[in-house]
């Protein structure tokens, strides 16, 4: 299984003088191909393909009689060693850059990097709809270098310490290693990043003894199978078919007021000035212990997942992109401005944001990957509103959060009963939903083959799990 480690590196002024240097020049050579495929683009592109009224076809310039073949990576890359004879000059300030001093692999990196920005943006989705335009980058936007396993050598291990040699690379590398390498690995390549503390190394490499799983190595049952929903309310975060909650960091909102007060004090400064500089650092380093933060939370929340012994993890397929957008523009006849209720749809972007499940869905596949359990996003329709166990819509209104059965003698919680709904969807076991009037009617059959099982998670309540080391955090 393809695995990576990241540690922090420790290259000397010698080093990290030529690091920003390779920084300098890669960061070149990609705005170099990107505004060489841009050229092409508005150049060459169809103008038949766009809607009609877009664009006047008489004042519409027309291309030469031989049309430039469209620049791919094979293409771009090709044109290295040509560059590597002599000197690259910056037009806009007249550096010289010299590509020898890069590794050859490096570059073509780079122009892979190039290639898959430039198709997006190009192809777009699945939908047709086009990716955004790729930027050119800066000094703060192109921060990483790749190093290809053929050009690194491990030259030796000394207590927590990694030493390796780069091709171009001057001296030994210096790695701390917080945590040890599996044995027996087999080294892909190295990601060199600078951020806002310093250099990090992260290795890709392939280890033999974590096998790959699927979901058709797994039978999902009612057993070994866990729902998990989105909560997002108060201080709650996930909530888990084993009437469970967890809670949320809100690494964002506790530093917002931090973060201002430094982004404001940078903002009146002069530009290029030493104050304004230190400022930045400042302004980096808070984004970055957000960052991290909520790094830490997912991590740590992934493993309590996955310790509960479960072998199939369900979760909503959340649209992230279309639930921080915003709302659309309201206006009246005379063309002013109505209100859209965008002031408070702010705050609620900023939750899901702050959230970031996107990023703990992916550590939660991540972990579970390597523990032999696979995860499966579902469709969530519905299952916030029909009850787990009765197949009844009770919650037809987001501001129920409880609601208490007096047949069963009951106290269903909404989160909970999402998360059963959700290990029904993905086993199969949720009933057909029909639009009627407006209205959502069950299909089909009302009865819940589920009933049993629903009820007894309701009633038998488990301990909670061991989050940040305090298990009471998480009832």
């Amino acid at each position: 299984m393809l695995l990576s480690y990241q540690y922090r590196a420790y290259p000397d002024t010698k080093q990290k003088i030529q690091l920003n240097e390779w920084l300098r020049i890669g960061r070149y050579w990609y705005n170099y191909q990107l505004r060489d495929r841009f050229n092409w683009w508005e150049q060459n592109r169809d103008y038949a393909v766009f809607p009609q009224g877009e664009f006047c076809q008489i004042s519409c310039s027309l291309p030469p009689l031989t049309l430039r073949d469209n620049p791919n990576y094979y293409s771009q890359k090709k044109l290295l060693p040509s560059l590597k004879k002599d000197f690259v000059k910056v037009g806009y300030s007249g550096e010289l850059l010299d590509y020898t001093k890069l590794p050859s692999q490096t570059m073509q990196d780079i122009s892979r990097r190039v290639g898959i920005a430039f198709d997006r943006f190009l192809s777009g989705d699945s939908n047709s709809n086009r990716s955004g335009k790729p930027r050119f980058k800066n000094t703060a936007s192109f921060r990483t270098l790749k190093i290809e396993g053929q050009a690194i050598t491990i030259e030796r291990t000394e207590n927590d310490w990694l030493f390796i040699s780069a091709s171009k690379l001057s001296g030994w590398l210096k790695i701390r290693l917080h945590r040890p390498l599996p044995q027996g690995f087999q080294l892909k390549n190295i990601l060199l990043t600078r951020k806002a503390d310093g250099w990090y190394a992260t290795i890709a490499l392939f280890d033999p003894t974590v096998p790959t799983f699927n979901l058709d190595d797994v039978i999902p049952t009612w057993d070994n199978s866990l729902g998990m929903d989105a909560v997002l309310f108060e201080e709650d975060y996930l909530a888990t078919s084993q009437n469970t909650k967890l809670p949320s960091v809100k690494s964002f909102r506790k530093n917002q007021t931090r973060l201002a007060s430094v982004s404001k004090r940078k903002a009146t400064k002069k530009k290029g000035s030493k104050s304004r500089r230190k400022l930045a650092l400042r302004q980096s380093r808070q984004h970055q212990r957000i960052a991290r933060s909520r790094k830490d939370h997912a991590y740590k929340t992934a493993h309590a997942i996955v310790r509960t012994g479960k072998k199939v993890f369900y979760h909503e397929n959340l649209n992230l992109r279309g639930l921080t957008k915003r709302n659309k523009v309201k206006k009246d006849d005379d063309g002013k401005f109505l209100p859209n209720g965008q002031s408070a749809k702010s705050g609620l972007n900023k939750s899901w944001n702050d959230a970031a499940f996107g990023q703990f869905f992916a550590t939660l596949d991540y972990i579970a990957s390597k523990a032999g359990a696979v995860v499966v996003h579902v469709n969530p329709a519905y299952t916030s509103m029909l009850l787990s166990y009765r197949d009844e819509f009770v919650f037809t209104d987001c501001s129920i959060r409880n609601y208490f059965d007096p047949q069963e003698s009951l106290n269903v919680d909404r989160d909970i009963n999402s998360a059963m709904n959700i290990k029904r969807v993905g086993l199969g076991l949720f009933p057909t939903i029909k639009r009627r009037k407006g209205n959502p009617v069950v299909g089909e059959s009302t009865t819940n083959s589920t009933s049993k099982e629903v009820l007894a998670a309701f009633r038998d309540v488990p301990e909670a799990y061991t989050v940040f080391g305090n298990p009471n955090r998480c009832r």
